[in-house]
């Protein structure tokens, strides 16, 4: 019996039933040889981490537009919460860790340079529209590997897209990720937002405090044991409804005081005009892309060259782009 096979047989005698096992995979499009050391969502973890876009996240917004300070989240931090929370969440409800975390490592591959804020104005610029949650199963299955795709099992693709949006994921560990992001970025955004004195500690709703916690990791710690205590054994992940309107009440909060509010403004219309220049030139010039996303644009239109191109790229990347198309040459670099 190889190493895998060994993991398999304790997964069986371990994980709840409600609990994907790795040898009961719907498997990938394109079937490849086990491997004997790793099962199948071991390999999908590995293949998300050794990616080139889950490299790039480290040079994405979370929230805060190159902030000064070192210790502010971005997507790659914040993938790395959210991993961590929703890998909490399936040890303690005993379903398949290995498979929760592959779908928190790749959630968010498709985010654009400047958070929501560029996902915004893709959705804007785009015919059919831009929604992250999409172009992150896109990256996966069609982007990564020159073209080739990291050929993921279905449930791992499956979380991707299904981590934000209408429809929900098939799996449970798929809902573990759903959440986890939810509870990752409304705790963490909220503690950037205090450190970036956006919000002061005395405007914080002191009756939501009172039934999530006072402190970060108060609040965190309470999310995840009443979101444990009320989904065990359960088809789907729940909340008790007092956490859950508490926890839906922060995030109203967080979106009237920190995502919409006006110290944004500028900042949001000044990425909005780096991206609409970008995308105005590179649908003018397809043929200036990297050529593989010139061949997409033969293939898909050179919108969606133009698009996936624009996505991948990084804050700083996009800026730098930016001032070379458009910025004379003595003041580009200043």
């Amino acid at each position: 019996m190889s190493i895998r096979e060994e993991y398999e047989a304790q997964e069986a005698l371990w994980l709840s039933p409600l609990a994907v096992k790795s040898r009961d995979t719907r498997g990938r499009a394109v079937p490849v040889k086990p491997c004997e050391i790793r099962t199948d969502f071991q390999r999908d973890r590995d293949r998300l981490i050794h990616c080139k876009a889950f490299r790039r996240l480290k040079f994405k917004t979370q929230v805060f537009l190159a902030p000064e300070g070192d210790h502010y989240r971005t997507r790659l931090t914040h993938t790395l919460e959210v991993a961590q929370v929703a890998r909490t969440l399936a040890r303690a409800l005993r379903l398949n860790e290995d498979l929760t975390e592959a779908i928190a490592l790749g959630h968010d591959l498709g985010h654009t340079p400047f958070g929501h804020i560029g996902e915004r104005t893709l959705d804007t610029l785009l015919q059919d529209g831009f929604r992250h949650n999409e172009q992150s199963l896109r990256v996966v299955e069609r982007l990564e590997m020159e073209g080739a795709g990291l050929n993921l099992t279905w449930e791992v693709r499956d979380g991707i897209l299904c981590h934000s949006g209408p429809q929900q994921p098939a799996t449970l560990e798929g809902e573990c990720v759903r959440r986890a992001d939810r509870i990752a970025y409304l705790n963490h955004d909220l503690d950037d937002a205090l450190r970036g004195g956006v919000l002061k500690p005395f405007e914080l709703p002191q009756d939501i405090l009172r039934v999530l916690g006072e402190t970060h990791g108060e609040r965190i710690n309470t999310m995840i044991t009443d979101l444990v205590e009320n989904s065990r054994e359960q088809p789907h992940l729940r909340m008790s409804e007092r956490v859950q309107t508490a926890m839906d009440a922060l995030r109203d909060f967080m979106f009237e005081k920190v995502y919409r509010d006006s110290w944004r403004a500028a900042e949001e219309a000044r990425c909005d005009h780096v991206l609409r220049g970008l995308f105005a030139y590179y649908t003018q010039h397809p043929g200036k892309m990297p050529m593989e996303y010139v061949m997409i644009g033969y293939q898909e239109g050179t919108e969606r060259g133009v698009a996936d191109f624009l996505s991948g790229m990084t804050d700083r990347y996009a800026v730098r782009t930016y001032r070379q198309l458009f910025i004379p040459s003595g003041f580009a670099q200043e």
